[in-house]
C-alpha cells in the first residue's frame, strides 16, 4: 500500500443540465480550475452512458465488459480527479437504476445527463498523485 496525506481545498457545487456531456464536462472544469486532485460526488439522472461493469475474465491484462445504458437512469456514485501528463482524468464509478434494474460500474464514455444531475467536487490540496498507464495491466492507474 502507497499513500499520500493531504487536505480539503475547494468544494465546488456542479449543476448538469439536460443533455450535458458529464465526463467532457467534469474534465474541462478541472482544467479550467487547475484541479489537479479531487473526490466527485454525483446525483442525479442520466440518458446515456457506457460502464464497464468488470473483467470478462479474471486474467491479466483484463478484457473490459461494456454495458450501454441506452435510455434514462437514476444514478449516485463515487469518482476522483487526477492528471495524466497534461490532461485531467476522471474515474468514476456508479450505481444505474431504471425500474427494478440496477448496472453498477465504471463510467467511460457516452455520459449525458437527463434532466438534471448534480456534482460535488471536493478539491485535495498537498498530494502528488497523477495517473500513469501501466505497461502489466494495460490500465491508467494511480501512482504515488
Amino acid at each position: 500500500m502507497k499513500y499520500q496525506t493531504g487536505r480539503q481545498g475547494r468544494v465546488i457545487v456542479v449543476r448538469f443540465e439536460d443533455r450535458d456531456d458529464v465526463l467532457s464536462n467534469l474534465v474541462q472544469l478541472a482544467r479550467k480550475e487547475n484541479i489537479r486532485a479531487a473526490t466527485v460526488h454525483l446525483v442525479g439522472g442520466m440518458r446515456e452512458g457506457s460502464i464497464v461493469v468488470g473483467p470478462e475474465n479474471d486474467e491479466f491484462p483484463p478484457t473490459p465488459v461494456w454495458k450501454k445504458l441506452g435510455e434514462s437512469h437514476e444514478v449516485v456514485g463515487f469518482g476522483t480527479i487526477f492528471w495524466q501528463d497534461d490532461e485531467p482524468k476522471v474515474h468514476f464509478h456508479g450505481a444505474f437504476g431504471k425500474k427494478d434494474m440496477v448496472k453498477v460500474g465504471c463510467l467511460r464514455a457516452d455520459s449525458e445527463t437527463f434532466l438534471v444531475l448534480e456534482a460535488v467536487i471536493t478539491e485535495i490540496e498537498g498530494v502528488t498523485a497523477r495517473r500513469e498507464l501501466d505497461p502489466a495491466s494495460n490500465m491508467v492507474l494511480l501512482k504515488l
